[in-house]
C-alpha cells in the first residue's frame, strides 16, 4: 500500500491541489459563515493543508503509527475563537475526506488500474484517520467554546455587578460602559427583583447571566440572559452567595407584569419601582431588597412591589426606630401573657386588613362582632390610642407591622400568628 501511494505521490499532490481549489469555491458559495470569515486564498490554503494531512495520516495509519492531531486541534481552537459554527467546520472536513478518497482512487486508476483492488483495505484506514481528525477538531472547538462561554459569563457578571452595586456616579462612564456592553439602552424602563433565600425559584445557574453561584446566566422563566422572558420581558439574573437578583428591562410592559414572570418560580420576591436609567439600578436593587423584607419568611411564595408596601417598608428600613415604635405604641400589649398578646395583636391585624370593619373582622376570626369590639376597646385602653383617630390608627398599623417583622426575623419570638380561627373570648 505504501509503495502504491509513493508511486502516485506526484500525481496525487496535483489532484489534491485541484481538489482544494474546488472545495474552497464550493464552501464559500454555500456557507455564508465561511464567506464572512475567510478570503478564498486563506481558505484554500487551509483546506489544502488539511487534505495533505489526511493523506499523511493514511500513510501513518497503514504503518500502524499514531496520526498527528496537533494541527487539527489548533484549527478547532482557532475557528471557535473566530466564531465559525462547528457544523460548518465539520462539514468542510468531511467533504474533504470524501474528496481525498476520490483523488486517491483516480490517481491509482490512472497509474495502474489493476492496483485498485489492493487499495480497498486503505479505505477503512482512511475513514479511521478522518474520524480521528474530525474528533480532534470538534473536541478542541468545544473546549475553547466552553472556556470562552465561561469568560463571557464572568465578564457579564462583573458588568451586572457594576450596575447593581453602583460603580461610581450614576451618570459616570463606568455605568454607561457596563450598560452598553450588556445591551441596555441609556434610557428606558427598568426594575430590579430580589429573591428571598431558600426560595424554590433559586437556581443552583447567569448567567448573566442561568449556572453556578456567582453566575449571570440565562435560562428558565427568569434566569440571566439576553433572551426575552415570558411576556417579552428581558431579564438579566445575577446569582451570588448573598442571594439572587434580576435586572428586568420592562420596555412598554407595566411593572405588575413582573408578577407573571416570577409566578412559575414559586419564590418570595421584592420588586423595586421603575427607574429610567441604568445609573439608578443600584438604588433600585436596595429598594427591591427592602420590598422583600416586607414579605414574611414563612408566608409562602409572594411578590412584593415596593410601592404597594411603602408603610411596611418604611418600618423595615429603620430597625432601631421600628423597635422603639413597637415599644412605645404596643408595649403594654406586648407585656401581656402570650395568649392574650396573640389574641389582641391578631385581632388588630385582622381589623386593619378588613379596612376597619368590625363585621368583616369577626367573620374572618369566626367570632361575634361584639367580641371583636371588646378586644379592640381593650387594645385602646392598653395603648392609649383610639381607633377613631386616623393618626392613632397610623401609629397602631405601623407598630403592628414592626411586630410582624420582628416575629418573622426571630422565629422563636412569641409574636402574633396569621389570622385564622380564634377561640371565642369576650376580651
Amino acid at each position: 500500500m505504501e509503495r502504491i501511494i509513493e508511486e502516485i505521490r506526484e500525481d496525487l499532490s496535483r489532484r489534491i491541489a485541484a481538489t482544494a481549489d474546488r472545495l474552497a469555491d464550493r464552501t464559500l458559495a454555500e456557507d455564508p459563515a465561511y464567506a464572512a470569515l475567510l478570503g478564498r486564498a486563506e481558505l484554500r490554503e487551509r483546506i489544502h493543508h488539511n487534505l495533505r494531512q489526511s493523506v499523511e495520516g493514511l500513510v501513518l495509519g497503514v504503518r500502524g503509527l499514531p496520526v498527528e492531531l496537533a494541527d487539527a486541534r489548533a484549527t478547532g481552537t482557532l475557528r471557535a475563537e473566530q466564531g465559525l459554527p462547528l457544523a460548518s467546520l465539520l462539514r468542510t472536513y468531511r467533504r474533504g475526506g470524501r474528496l481525498v478518497w476520490q483523488a486517491l482512487t483516480e490517481a491509482v486508476a490512472a497509474h495502474d488500474p489493476e492496483a485498485l483492488p489492493r487499495l480497498l483495505p486503505a479505505a477503512a484506514v482512511l475513514w479511521d484517520v478522518l474520524d480521528q481528525l474530525t474528533d480532534a477538531v470538534a473536541d478542541a472547538y468545544r473546549r475553547t467554546e466552553a472556556a470562552r462561554s465561561d469568560r463571557d459569563r464572568e465578564r457579564r457578571a462583573a458588568l451586572l455587578d457594576a450596575l447593581l452595586d453602583g460603580a461610581g456616579p450614576p451618570d459616570g462612564p463606568a455605568v454607561s460602559e457596563a450598560a452598553a456592553q450588556l445591551g441596555l439602552p441609556e434610557r428606558g424602563r427598568f426594575a430590579v427583583v430580589v429573591l428571598g433565600s431558600g426560595s424554590s425559584g433559586s437556581s443552583g445557574s447567569s448567567g448573566s447571566s442561568g449556572g453556578s453561584r456567582g453566575s449571570a446566566d440565562p435560562g428558565g422563566p427568569g434566569r440571566p440572559g439576553t433572551e426575552p422572558a415570558p411576556g417579552g420581558l428581558r431579564v438579566l439574573w445575577r446569582i451570588r452567595a448573598d442571594g439572587e437578583t434580576g435586572l428586568v428591562e420592562l420596555g412598554h410592559h407595566p411593572l405588575d407584569s413582573v408578577r407573571e414572570l416570577l409566578g412559575p418560580l414559586g419564590a418570595r420576591a421584592g420588586v423595586s419601582p421603575v427607574v429610567e436609567t441604568p445609573g439608578h439600578l443600584a438604588r433600585a436593587r436596595w429598594l427591591a431588597a427592602l420590598a422583600l423584607r416586607t414579605v414574611p419568611a414563612s408566608g409562602g411564595p409572594c411578590t412584593a412591589l415596593l410601592d404597594e408596601r411603602l408603610p411596611t417598608a418604611l418600618v423595615a428600613s429603620q430597625a432601631e426606630l421600628a423597635g422603639r415604635l413597637r415599644q412605645v405604641v404596643l408595649g403594654p400589649v406586648l407585656a401581656l401573657p402570650a395568649e392574650d398578646r396573640r389574641v389582641l395583636l391578631n385581632t388588630l391585624g385582622t381589623w386593619l386588613t378588613c379596612q376597619g370593619s368590625t363585621t368583616y373582622a369577626a367573620q374572618r376570626l369566626y367570632c361575634h362582632r361584639n367580641t371583636v369590639s371588646n378586644r379592640l376597646r381593650r387594645l385602646e385602653q392598653l395603648t392609649g390610642r383610639t381607633l377613631s383617630d386616623p393618626a392613632h390608627v397610623v401609629e397602631l398599623a405601623l407598630a403592628h407591622a414592626a411586630v410582624l417583622q420582628r416575629a418573622a426575623g426571630e422565629p422563636d419570638a412569641a409574636g402574633p400568628k396569621p389570622a385564622g380561627r380564634t377561640p371565642r373570648r369576650g376580651s
